[in-house]
């Protein structure tokens, strides 16, 4: 048995409305049909308000990555200016993300820690972000590390796999997963319709997660991890993918995501299940990765999900945009600590990302 004790998620102290981006945005090009794309974006994108490190973003100066200079002329930060940010505050966030998930911990301490699992796919620094926490929480050097690195919005999955087998084959075995991405340090001031749509929609965060086998405590809130399932959508290769250019990272996310995902959705996920003898009316709860409120909506509807058995997707999605890998842990830690989960409260988790690829996974709650 492995159970996920305990979810701690962190974002910046600064934040930006939806409106405020978009008006910033129009004036990051001057076609007019780019702007009236750009409206029609963001109004319809479920998102109120986004999170970033990026602490001039649509103002002179230049206390951070800055946007704009003081002569108000428009700069593009070169990918190692952003990086040289993403270093000081993924650090930073890293750090205080783990220490508040093992003070919050009721079930380990981190002296109890055997692994550590980083990840991250908007920055690159070596040593890396596990040797941040490591110095933050004091862990033993014989603490064996881990990074999954460029794998974007569905990294947690590989790392929860990872953290289940450690715990089946050491009982004994606490791990630690911590993500970070600062996805607003990659802002692309261009007016084509994919950068439109990935500017829309990410924003920066952290999240970190608590596995282990010891049983969960008696007042507490846990999850068991009950079964992990992987699976490809390659027609849609060329829809979501980055590479690295010279101004930050190049993002593909097409509008035709959703739709791949919608069609194909509900036979991935009734595939699944039906290797565990369930099928769609067995879950309660759906986590979905909040890449995008047409994902989302496109999956309700494949999956004929009730608005509420989705509401803690929708939720985060509203309150910070898409953060990449840590936001299903942000959507697991809405659902863990909401006062109507119940115990063994069935959930499907599943996020998305380059390939296309989709993990899902079951969890059940365990709520005393």
């Amino acid at each position: 048995m492995a159970y996920i004790h305990h979810i701690e998620t962190l974002v910046p102290e600064i934040s930006y409305t939806q409106e405020f981006a978009c008006e910033v945005m129009k004036t990051w090009t001057p076609d007019p049909k780019a702007q009236r794309y750009i409206n029609k974006v963001y109004s319809a994108s479920g998102i109120s308000k986004r999170h970033s490190v990026v602490r001039d973003f649509g103002q002179d100066g230049s206390d951070s990555l800055s946007i704009y200079r003081n002569n108000g002329e428009l700069r593009e930060p070169s990918t190692g200016e952003r990086n040289a940010v993403f270093v000081d505050e993924s650090r930073a966030m890293v750090q205080e993300v783990a220490r508040r998930a093992m003070e919050n911990c009721s079930t380990v301490s981190a002296g109890d820690i055997t692994h550590l699992i980083t990840i991250s796919c908007t920055g690159f620094y070596n040593p890396g972000p596990d040797l941040a926490v490591m110095d933050a929480l004091s862990l033993s050097p014989d603490v064996e590390r881990f990074h999954l690195g460029f794998m974007g919005c569905y990294a947690v999955f590989p790392a929860l796999k990872m953290a289940e087998q450690f715990c089946q084959s050491n009982p004994s075995a606490t791990v630690l997963i911590v993500s970070v991405e600062l996805c607003s340090l990659h802002l692309q001031i261009k007016g084509d319709l994919d950068t439109v749509l990935a500017n829309s929609v990410f924003a920066d965060g952290a999240a970190a997660a608590v596995v282990s086998g010891k049983q969960p405590a008696q007042s507490g809130r846990a999850f068991d991890i009950a079964h992990f399932a992987c699976s490809l959508a390659p027609e849609g290769i060329e829809d979501m993918a980055w590479d690295i250019g010279d101004k930050g990272f190049n993002i593909v996310l097409s509008k035709y995501v959703a739709r791949i995902i919608g069609a194909k959705i509900e036979r991935i996920i009734s595939g699944m299940l039906a290797r565990r003898d369930m099928n769609l009316q067995d879950i309660d709860t759906w986590a979905v990765h909040p890449g995008g409120r047409s994902i989302l909506d496109k999956i309700e509807t494949s999956l004929k999900i009730e608005a509420e058995q989705i509401q803690a997707s929708r939720k985060v999605l509203f309150d910070y945009g898409n953060m990449s890998s840590p936001t299903i842990l942000f959507v697991l830690a809405e659902i863990l600590q909401g006062s109507s989960t119940e115990n063994g409260e069935r959930v499907c988790a599943m996020a998305f990302g380059p390939g296309l690829t989709i993990e899902t996974a079951i969890l059940d709650a365990v709520v005393s």
